[in-house]
């Protein structure tokens, strides 16, 4: 009897208009985050080495550098500079070999030899397991990371022309590599094996531990130090506009292929405007239920004065308002999960045919879950002070 009188000024069309106007807040902000989580899998499972917020910069070549008139290192200024940069999180420079290598592989009982380089970055922006990249000073065995362009180069071109068995990224892994290594004048050699310990398709080098070249430049090299060719700079956003300006500024390139950052950034982007809308909905409906149940409880203050006078309890009095502000939400969260499962299942295949793994959906339902129970507190919070203010 009290929910009738109550519930006098409250219309089935407006319970709906809160509902869909939740709804279509939450619904944007779950299927936004559910759709950006299973998405970037796509860019960043693409390199398990390194990180796809880590770009690869060097100086491009010209006809000074070639006849030696200029410099293709980065000074010590220049570093400095790029580190003060506000997109710059960290800067690491790439070392190399000062001494000759030659590498052989045999299989089969057929091999080959070449020469090759090395370079080596602070292990900080390796993301290979400690265990797979340590190396012992003093040891005979190095781990190494290859580009997998030179893998593919081999299969597809050398092995198919020599015909030598093509090999695949885990072969390849145990197979043995005997390295040579000789100083400049020949005076100093030492013999060692390689262990691949990972393939990169954004590192177009062949990289060790900056430990091993420490010691192997230090033995073996000729003592001239030479500046670094190439940086790797962690940034905060890599597609953001002002870090092109500023290479293209300082005539410097990016190496590798830059879209899986760009679109990675892009989708950053899209995302957090999205779930910026999505909240600014929700929150809007949020007040458009917070007035309409003040309007609502205002109409009726006289009759909520009355019953408090005859005794009952704030509580059973508030209850019809209570049931609104926790069934309104409620409704609208149920619907929104059901719309982000509806929505996930149209772009899921599409998406995986682009190499991405579905991420849990766990996140996205405790996101969805909290923001309604902030909606159902404040509701219940507000409805409670208007009981206080109608006892009075």
């Amino acid at each position: 009897m009290i929910s009738k009188i109550l519930r006098k000024n409250t219309s089935l069309a407006q319970i709906i208009g809160f509902v869909l106007s939740n709804f279509i807040g939450l619904v944007i902000v779950l299927g936004g985050l559910q759709f950006y989580l299973d998405a970037r899998s796509i860019w960043e499972d693409s390199d398990s080495i390194i990180n796809s917020d880590y770009l690869v910069v060097n100086k491009k070549v010209t006809s000074s550098n070639m006849l030696g008139q200029s410099e293709s290192g980065f000074t010590e200024a220049e570093i400095a500079d790029l580190e003060r940069q506000p997109w710059v999180r960290k800067v690491g420079r790439f070392s190399a070999n000062d001494y000759r290598v030659t590498a052989r592989v045999e299989q089969g009982g057929r091999g080959m030899s070449t020469y090759m380089f090395f370079e080596s970055i602070p292990d900080e922006f390796v993301d290979v397991p400690k265990s797979q990249w340590a190396y012992q000073p003093g040891s005979d065995e190095v781990p190494i990371i290859l580009s997998k362009d030179y893998l593919t180069l081999y299969n597809f071109g050398f092995a198919t022309s020599a015909g030598l068995p093509q090999l695949s990224e885990g072969l390849m892994g145990s197979i043995p590599l005997s390295l040579r290594l000789t100083s400049e004048d020949g005076s100093r050699v030492r013999e060692m094996h390689g262990r691949v310990a990972g393939f990169s398709n954004r590192l177009n080098t062949i990289l060790v531990p900056r430990s091993f070249m420490e010691e192997t430049n230090l033995t073996l090299g000729t003592g001239s130090g030479r500046a670094a060719s190439r940086l790797i700079i962690d940034v905060s956003s890599p597609g953001d506009v002002a870090i092109n300006r500023y290479l293209e500024s300082h005539d410097w390139e990016v190496a590798g292929d830059k879209s899986a950052s760009s679109a990675a950034f892009m989708l950053r982007v899209v995302v957090g405007i999205v779930l910026g809308i999505g909240t600014v909905i929700t929150i809007l409906s949020l007040f458009i239920l917070l007035l309409s149940i003040s309007l609502i409880m205002e109409r009726n203050r006289k009759k909520l004065h009355q019953l408090l006078m005859l005794g009952y309890e704030a509580g059973r009095v508030a209850r019809p308002y209570s049931m609104l502000a926790v069934g309104i939400p409620a409704a609208g969260l149920l619907l929104s999960v059901g719309a982000m499962f509806g929505l996930r299942s149209y772009y899921l295949l599409p998406i995986e045919g682009l190499g991405a793994h579905p991420a849990s959906v766990w996140l996205s339902l405790l996101v969805g879950i909290g923001l309604t129970l902030v909606v159902i507190g404040v509701n219940l919070i507000t409805i409670r002070r208007r009981i206080r203010s109608a006892f009075r």
